[in-house]
């Protein structure tokens, strides 16, 4: 099983995913890339969290419209 990401996780993540749509790809290294360009923040493991999410949700979406 995975690990169980809290509301405040998801919600920054959608609301980033939401905004920059099209910056993000299904990689985690690049969205990990481009995550340091929008949010200033000094936790790696906290953008590292945010990143991997932010892949799943990239996946999910292109899973939904095949």
């Amino acid at each position: 099983m995975g690990r169980i990401k809290t509301s405040m996780i998801k919600n920054l993540t959608k609301k980033i995913y939401l905004n920059n749509k099209p910056l993000f790809k299904e990689d985690f290294e690049s969205n990990k890339l481009i995550l340091n360009g929008l949010i200033k923040t000094e936790s790696k493991k906290l953008r590292n969290i945010i990143a991997g999410y932010l892949t799943r949700l990239v996946k999910q979406e292109k899973l939904e419209n095949t």
